[in-house]
């Protein structure tokens, strides 16, 4: 290797520790990922509307998954394969049954219920769960320790039946719930697959705005205990992305003739969309810093879990929603 291919090299592995850095993730490995999460997305959406909702369905396993683990290192209980099943009969049946909202109504209630009352029993860590809590407590570092609100003090290590109670609840809400709210827009309409982008690419949007824009700009931090890297010029980035990419689905959706009536609609969901993003990040920081962790999970290289790569998902679908409701779209 020549001293100017060595120098090249050695420039961009710096460049790259650098951006790294500055986003505290491995960019290579999320590009990758990200890349990865788009196909198959796409792929679903476009072939079949069926297999999104599938897909959401996993997803949402695989998110109980990680909060089961998540609240376990704080000495926290829910009945995941409770929750396991009736989330996944309340999405399908909201998705396939006629009246959409009221089995999505009655089936998150029920969800709720049958969550409360299981999380009163007496429970233990199986050896699964028990491997993933010491791997996620090994992980964690003296300083995200000290920041935590749980798991830390004496007399945390058992939690009263309330408190798993009260998660339980919290888990519905936060993941059953919203996640009914990512599939109800592909249920009315008559524009499924673009009510789709919608709801999922709006908030990737966001994301990637906000990382860009606070990494390259960044200087007024918008709380920097829950979450440091998050400033007011991201969230400026965010709102941008989200216009940009709102504007050019309504374009690729909607006929020239009805933009005089629906523009402000577009421009009222990346502004909004860029700003709920923002704060399913922060919420879903606030979570991690009371717990004590880092990120949810680590399915997705370069992301952590899959609720830290859907959090801005989870929280600008109810809106998203609202919006396609009251305008008609």
């Amino acid at each position: 290797m020549s001293t100017k291919e060595s120098l090249a090299e050695n420039a961009g592995q710096d460049a790259v520790a650098t951006l790294n850095k500055r986003t505290g993730r491995n960019m290579p490995q999320a590009v990758a990922t990200g890349a990865l999460l788009v196909v198959i997305i796409l792929a679903c959406i476009l072939v079949r509307i069926d297999a999104f909702i599938y897909l959401i369905v996993i997803f949402m396993t695989l998110g109980l998954w990680e909060l089961r683990v998540d609240f376990a290192t704080a000495g926290l209980h829910i009945p995941v394969v409770e929750l396991w099943v009736c989330s996944a009969a309340t999405m399908l049946a909201s998705f396939y049954a006629p009246d959409h909202v009221a089995v999505m109504t009655a089936g998150v209630l029920i969800t709720a219920l049958v969550g409360a009352l299981a999380a009163t029993r007496n429970h233990r860590l199986g050896g699964r769960l028990l491997k993933a809590v010491n791997a996620k407590l090994s992980g964690k570092d003296a300083q995200t320790m000290a920041d935590a609100s749980y798991g830390t003090a004496e007399g945390d290590s058992r939690s009263s039946s309330l408190a798993n109670v009260g998660v339980t609840l919290l888990t519905v809400v936060y993941i059953t719930l919203l996640a009914c709210l990512i599939t109800l827009p592909t249920t009315f309409g008559g524009h499924p697959a673009a009510h789709a982008f919608m709801v999922i690419f709006l908030p990737a949007l966001s994301d990637i705005g906000g990382l860009l824009f606070g990494s390259l700009f960044g200087k007024h931090k918008i709380s920097p205990r829950i979450s440091p890297g998050k400033s007011l010029e991201g969230l400026a980035g965010s709102m941008l992305c989200c216009l940009v990419g709102a504007l050019v689905i309504f374009a690729a959706t909607y006929p020239m003739a009805d933009w005089g009536r629906i523009w402000w609609v577009a421009l009222l969901m990346g502004i909004m969309v860029g700003a709920t993003g923002t704060l399913g990040d922060l919420s879903a920081s606030l979570i991690k810093r009371d717990l004590g962790i880092k990120d949810m999970g680590h399915l997705l290289k370069g992301h952590g879990g899959v609720l830290d790569r859907v959090d801005s998902i989870l929280m600008s679908a109810p809106f998203i929603t609202l919006v396609l409701l009251t305008t008609g779209l």
